[in-house]
């Protein structure tokens, strides 16, 4: 017989490589519950493919300005109205839409109008997070027609007090006169900045086709 050491020795030795076995074959057990669950949830869903140029009715839940937002502001909204494909609905209403502001430009004070541009990133369902490519561009509205309203009623108002005070020529004269202060309002005044509500609804094209998950009901 062997001696008690090396007897003590060669249980523990078994018992080792036992657990070892046991351990592996957990393993294999758990995976062997996990992958009959995975199956499972993707036999319940399937794949819809959105094609590219699919529009998005989409409302923001915060306002943006080109007066006060700057670029990689964040974008949160959420879809408007569901988006259907392949005869199913692939987008629900009520999906969370992210991304962000890309683009600001301040207006000029001789020339150029105020603009923001958007960037949509993603969009959330079911808790999964899918990339989208989709952007929004407000420009503010022209002013010209503001600007000749400054412009020209100063200058009528000159050519009054000109022509009572020296006849055709004092009226042009005082036309240029009055024009003056008009125009120098124009172009010491910035034109409107371009501005997005909070709330508002906007609409965006997807630039490329998405695939999703939904489910199967």
């Amino acid at each position: 017989m062997a001696p008690l050491s090396k007897r003590i020795a060669l249980v523990a030795g078994t018992t080792v490589i036992l657990a070892g076995v046991w351990s592996a074959t957990g393993r294999e057990r758990v995976s062997a519950v996990a992958d009959p669950s995975r199956t499972i949830a993707a036999q319940h869903t399937r794949e819809v493919r959105i094609p590219a140029g699919t529009r998005l009715r989409i409302r923001l839940a915060s306002s943006y300005s080109s007066a006060s937002s700057r670029v990689e502001d964040r974008v949160d909204g959420t879809l408007e109205s569901d988006v259907r494909a392949d005869r199913m609905i692939a987008l629900p209403k009520g999906s969370r839409i992210n991304g962000v502001v890309s683009s600001v430009g301040r207006p000029g004070k001789v020339k150029g109008r105020g603009r923001i541009g958007l960037r949509l990133t993603e969009i959330v369902l079911d808790g999964e997070t899918y990339p989208i490519y989709a952007t929004y561009v407000r420009v503010a509205p022209a002013t010209k027609g503001e600007d000749a309203k400054k412009i020209g009623i100063p200058a009528a108002g000159g050519a009054i007090v000109g022509g009572l005070i020296g006849g055709k020529k004092g009226a042009l004269a005082g036309a240029a006169v009055g024009g003056g202060a008009g125009t120098a309002v124009v172009l010491s005044s910035r034109g409107k900045d371009a501005t997005i509500g909070g709330g508002s609804i906007i609409w965006v094209t997807l630039r490329r086709a998405l695939t999703v998950r939904v489910p199967i009901r």
